[in-house]
């Protein structure tokens, strides 16, 4: 967190957001966030936990690109409400691309076509992962719902992005900060 003239300024870049319980049933509801960019203007995050039925080899063969060293087994993921026919590749920073955005901790955003086609052949990042859509919250928005405990966040990592099973990103990133959500209701009780 920063201080900005005697106010707490929230940082949320760089930070995964978990859907509270009280989100089940909601679009967001059993999601994980990573926060690409928070400031005053708003949050850009993608959904890192919601895996789609297309898989990376259809999505190229869409765009015309030769699957050639694909990996079969790639998922895309739901990123989100908005954009939802815009691809973004969350990736690790060991391959750079014109139009990446670095995000810090070793990782980069890239929305082009030439990340895509290094991924087909064989010359992508070592790893990435491919969402259709974003999440977006107006300057403000995001700080409200955290208030009205609406998420929880937590530090983001690689481990998690990339190598958790999608089913397990939301417990595990829980388990970060010692929480079962299990263990936890979506209703508020009354003395």
């Amino acid at each position: 967190m920063e201080v900005d003239e005697g106010e707490l300024k929230m940082v949320l870049k760089n930070q995964f957001l978990l859907a509270m319980p009280g989100l089940t049933g909601t679009y967001f509801g059993d999601s994980v966030t990573y926060i690409c960019e928070h400031n005053e203007d708003g949050a850009m995050g993608i959904m890192v936990n919601r895996p789609t039925h297309v898989s990376l080899v259809e999505l190229l063969s869409q765009l015309g690109i030769n699957t050639g060293s694909t990996p079969i087994e790639v998922t895309i993921m739901e990123g989100g409400p908005v954009h939802r026919d815009h691809g973004f590749i969350l990736h690790t920073d060991d391959k750079r691309f014109e139009s990446s955005l670095i995000l810090e901790n070793g990782l980069m955003l890239t929305s082009a076509r030439d990340v895509l086609e290094a991924i087909a052949d064989g010359r992508g990042p070592t790893d990435y992962l491919v969402a259709m859509g974003y999440a977006g919250w107006q300057g403000g928005q995001l700080e409200a719902e955290l208030k009205e405990n609406a998420w929880l966040t937590c530090p983001a990592n690689a481990d998690v992005l990339f190598h958790t099973p999608y089913a397990d990103r939301v417990a595990t990133a829980a388990a970060s900060l010692g929480i079962d959500f299990k263990l936890m209701s979506g209703h508020a009780g009354h003395a």
